[in-house]
Order: C-alpha cells, then sequence, then structure tokens
C-alpha cells in the first residue's frame, strides 16, 4: 500500500512486471455514500484527453464479492510526490519553478474544462458552493462540540461568523478537486505534474476554492506552515504564493480581487477538519491515547485557529 489518508491505494503486479493502481474504500464499515469509487472512477475517466493529466483507467468493480468492496484499476504513473523537504531538496531549483508553474497551469485547465462536454454536469449543484461548504463543516464542528470534546472553538465560531457575513457571489462554476496541493500530484523529473490525484472531494462549483486551499498549503520563505508536511514550497527556486496567484489569473482570465475570501474559507476549513481529528485523538477513539500525539494535534489545531483569525482580518 502506497499513500493516501482516506481511499486506500495499492501497487498491484504481474508475473510480467506489469503495475497498476488499485483504489478501494476503507477497511471496515463507511457509509454507503462515502468514498464512492464509482465516482471517483467516473470523474477521471472524464479527464482523460483534457489538459488535466490523469492516469488511465483500466476498469471499476462494484461487486463486493471480488474484493471485499468497490474498486477501481488505473495505470501506474512514475513521478514523485513532494511531501516533505527532503523530496523537494531532492529536485534541481528549475524543477521546483517547473513545478510550481505546471501545478498551477494544470489547476488553471481544470477548471476550463466544461463539465457538461465530458459527461460530469450532473456531478453536483452549481450554485452555492461556499454556503455548502459553510454549512458542511461548521457542521462537523458542532458535532465534535455536541460529543462533549474538551476543545475551545472560539476561531471556528467567529470566523464563520466573518464567513457568512461577507459571502461572494460565485465567479463561475467549474470542476472543483477539492484538495488540490502539491503532494496531490505526481511530478516528472523535469517537476511538470504528470498526474493529478485523490479526486474524492471533487464536485462542481466555485473554482476559487480551489486557489485559496492550494495557497493555504503552500508556504513562503520566512512563514509558518500550516502543517508540518507544508514546508517544502519555501525551498529556493519554487515560486511564491503572490506568483502563484499571478500566473492563476493569467492563465485562466479569471478575478481574483477577491481571493482573500477563499484563503480565509481554506484555513476555517482546515481548522475544523483537524479539530475532529484532534478530539478524536483525544477520545482515544483511534485506538491510541499517546500523550505526545494529542499535544501535536492540539498545538495543529491552536496554530490553525490563529492562521484563520488572521486570514479573516483581511476580508473585512
Amino acid at each position: 500500500m502506497t499513500g493516501g489518508h482516506s481511499n486506500l491505494t495499492f501497487v498491484v503486479g504481474d508475473e510480467e512486471g506489469g503495475r497498476w493502481v488499485l483504489r478501494r474504500p476503507p477497511l471496515g464499515h463507511v457509509l454507503a455514500t462515502a468514498h464512492d469509487m464509482a465516482r471517483e472512477h467516473r470523474i477521471i475517466s472524464a479527464l482523460a484527453g483534457t489538459q488535466v493529466p490523469v492516469p488511465a483507467v483500466v476498469g471499476l468493480c462494484e461487486d463486493d464479492s471480488v474484493n471485499g468492496a468497490p474498486f477501481y484499476v488505473m495505470d501506474y504513473v512514475q513521478g514523485t510526490v513532494v511531501r516533505d523537504r527532503a523530496t523537494a531538496e531532492s529536485l534541481a531549483d528549475t524543477a521546483r519553478t517547473n513545478a510550481s508553474r505546471s501545478l498551477v497551469d494544470v489547476l488553471a485547465a481544470l477548471h476550463r474544462v466544461d463539465p457538461d462536454r465530458v459527461g460530469v454536469g450532473d456531478l453536483g449543484r452549481r450554485d452555492g458552493y461556499v454556503e455548502r461548504t459553510l454549512r458542511r463543516w461548521y457542521g462537523q464542528a458542532e458535532a465534535t462540540r455536541a460529543d462533549g470534546a474538551d476543545i475551545d472553538l472560539h476561531h471556528v465560531d467567529a470566523v464563520h461568523d466573518v464567513l457568512v457575513r461577507h459571502l461572494p457571489d460565485q465567479v463561475g462554476v467549474s470542476i472543483v478537486h477539492g484538495d488540490y496541493r502539491l503532494d496531490n500530484c505526481l511530478l516528472h523529473d523535469d517537476g511538470s505534474v504528470a498526474a493529478v490525484l485523490d479526486w474524492e472531494l471533487c464536485t462542481l462549483g466555485d473554482p476559487l476554492a480551489d486557489v485559496g486551499l492550494l495557497l493555504v498549503y503552500w508556504t513562503d520563505p520566512g512563514t509558518q506552515a500550516v502543517l508540518p508536511q507544508a514546508s517544502p514550497t519555501a525551498l529556493a527556486g519554487f515560486m511564491s504564493r503572490e506568483r502563484l496567484l499571478e500566473r492563476y489569473a493569467e492563465a485562466s482570465g479569471r478575478d481574483i480581487s477577491g481571493i482573500d475570501y477563499y484563503i480565509a474559507l481554506g484555513y476555517w476549513k482546515l481548522t475544523c477538519i483537524i479539530a475532529g481529528v484532534y478530539a478524536r485523538y483525544a477520545a482515544g477513539a483511534m485506538g491510541t491515547t499517546d500523550e505526545q500525539q494529542v499535544r501535536g494535534f492540539a498545538e495543529m489545531f491552536d496554530t490553525l485557529g490563529a492562521m484563520a483569525a488572521e486570514a479573516a482580518e483581511r476580508i473585512r
């Protein structure tokens, strides 16, 4: 098994040296609507032949008796996942620059794809993307509070109120990846994107939400990383956040003047996610009560909450 924090990803092979990648839901019970393999398979298949590099799909199996769960198989794509500083340091400066440029250009290409033309026009609602995001993740935070978790959610509440008050008009409708960042892509040796991975959160909606979240995960030199693994982009060669944004505006032709809202939304969404993870670890629901691990998530949550609040100040 390799990579993945939700759906499970396996490399499989045959006696002749062929290699493929198999994706299936997590082991154990999952909701019927969660980790939908057919949906992921459909999205990747739809993007084949567009300017968005994705692995070629081999097939989908929805018969649980074969593998214990639905699964799909796609081609194995050779490439590098930059998930830590050591891996980033193995890239030449020129490859880091190419990675920055390619990452943005591929995102702009995704947002240019006509959902109807590629057959995913019914993938999700086209309007109200930000409102749905706010409802979904605030509901998750409220559930954490209702469970009696000893966690201070004042930043979550305060930033939510700001985001609701300043709700922007949706800038357009596109296919939205939902978790687009450097370590969800495979890179060629020259830094260009070989394949975009992890489409499980993909839907239709506001393209600037993808841009805002990409910037949340992107660390400039001398700034604090949003998560420990988000720091590689501070190395020489990687573009700055400002340059990434300029590049996206050039490649997409979109008005990005309201991007501060989407950056704050990204920080807030990530804070809500980590709040739930922290609460589950603290309660021992993840099979461990390791105090050091619990403290680590607590510090991560506090840091993210402060970052979300600071980002929200910029949209007042």
